[in-house]
């Protein structure tokens, strides 16, 4: 008995956990991550500033878990069913199609999480910072590799897998940038670009 006790316990501490750092990553979205603090979400959820304390011990442990929820929508909305696409420039382009999507109908209501937390702590030394280039940088090792694997199979050849790469993050970012600040036509543009890129 004590033991279900404990597991039910458990689970709710990690929903409750998950539901606070996506709401984390929402306020980041549109205030930067430096607008993440116990106090604004316990507010903003109606809790106490202390059962916030009890999960994220600090303000950082909170922003570092509104990074990991931030990179799990990602995930979720772009990876995973793009990894349902065969391997090739297939795949490449179900990705760009759907980050741009994702940018088009944003999920956060600040638009990319990515975009808005790299401009904001890339000049900044500690740990968020530390997490948030370490999420970048597994992203765009994952989309170089892609474009490798589509290159190994005759797709996107003469072409630096990593250059490639970083052209279309930097198009994403400024399409996203755009979308932002209500230029809903330049989405259109990059998706414009991306095509002839991804030829």
């Amino acid at each position: 008995m004590a033991e279900a006790i404990t597991d039910q316990r458990l689970v709710k501490g990690a929903r409750s956990r998950a539901a606070i750092a996506r709401h984390a990553a929402d306020v980041a979205s549109v205030e930067g991550l430096a607008g993440v603090s116990l106090g604004r979400l316990a507010a903003d959820l109606g809790i106490s500033k202390s059962g916030i304390a009890t999960l994220f011990k600090n303000k950082e442990a909170l922003q570092l878990a509104a990074v990991r929820a931030g990179r799990d929508v990602f995930v979720e909305q772009i990876v995973t069913p793009a990894l349902a696409v065969p391997r090739g420039l297939s795949r490449v382009r179900a990705l760009v199609d759907r980050w741009l999507d994702y940018i088009a109908d944003p999920v956060f209501p600040g638009g990319c999480f990515r975009a808005a937390v790299l401009a904001e702590f890339d000049s900044r030394p500690g740990p968020v910072r530390d997490a948030v280039a370490a999420d970048h940088a597994e992203w765009t090792t994952f989309l170089t590799g892609e474009i490798r694997k589509a290159q190994e199979s005759g797709e996107l050849t003469g072409r630096d897998a990593a250059a490639l790469a970083f052209e279309i993050d930097a198009i994403v970012g400024a399409a996203n940038t755009a979308r932002q600040l209500g230029d809903h036509e330049r989405v259109a543009t990059a998706r414009r670009i991306l095509a002839d890129l991804l030829r």
